[in-house]
């Protein structure tokens, strides 16, 4: 049986995701690494999902909101795959469904956050899916998009957030500290994004479990 490969962001993100049937690939800060490592497996897969946090565009989501992918914008577009689309709708039947936008970018500030409300369809966010897209694209296999809002579009990012993750996906202690060190006045913030993503990650936990082995792949139909 070919695997489901899962993308994520963090080693953190993949370790709610079922092992049965399935490839877990966290992309960390390497995002050439990650579409690498996608080249050599993607075409052995029977389908990509991007997966894990996100953050929101549309300020009516609220933290912890899941979110199915209908379409991706941004480095790379494609319409995702409907039969599993409609396979996790029905696992989890109070996602929003609609169109995420992924360009390597993280939007960390709620003013570009606002921007792309305006200008964009997107209603969250995320740096992996644009990567897992098109390796799922190139090997003509099914491609999906399932993600949580952990932080929310009218909050802004503390800047040691953009330099947490190390290449593996593991989370980088020293580089959060240097970031603190060198701007503290950023603890506050800090402080509440890390309680924001503890929320989202039991969200993620438990959403995970209701959508089930293969991450919903088998029960397309």
């Amino acid at each position: 049986m070919k695997p489901v490969i899962v993308v994520t962001g963090t080693l953190r993100e993949g370790s709610v995701v079922p092992t049965e049937g399935v490839e877990v690939i966290a992309g960390g800060s390497d995002p050439d690494a990650l579409a690498r490592r996608l080249q050599d497996v993607a075409r052995y897969s029977a389908g990509i999902m991007s997966f894990g946090m996100c953050g929101g565009i549309d300020r009516n989501l609220k933290l912890g909101q899941w979110i199915i992918g209908k379409r991706l914008t941004g480095a790379f577009h494609t319409k995702c795959d409907d039969l599993w689309v409609r396979a996790l709708s029905a696992r989890l039947p109070q996602a929003r469904v609609g169109t995420f936008h992924a360009d390597g970018h993280l939007l960390a500030e709620f003013r570009e956050k606002a921007e792309f409300s305006w200008s964009s369809a997107a209603l969250a966010a995320d740096m992996e899916s644009h990567i897992a897209a098109e390796a799922a694209a190139l090997a003509n296999v099914p491609f999906v998009i399932l993600r949580c809002i952990s932080d929310v579009a009218d909050m802004d990012l503390p800047p040691a957030v953009g330099v947490a993750m190390r290449p593996d996906g593991g989370v980088d202690v020293g580089a959060i500290m240097r970031s603190i060190v060198s701007s503290p006045g950023q603890l506050p913030s800090l402080a509440s994004t890390v309680v924001g993503f503890a929320r989202a990650y039991g969200v993620l936990m438990a959403g995970t479990k209701e959508v089930g082995q293969r991450m919903a792949f088998d029960r397309r139909e």
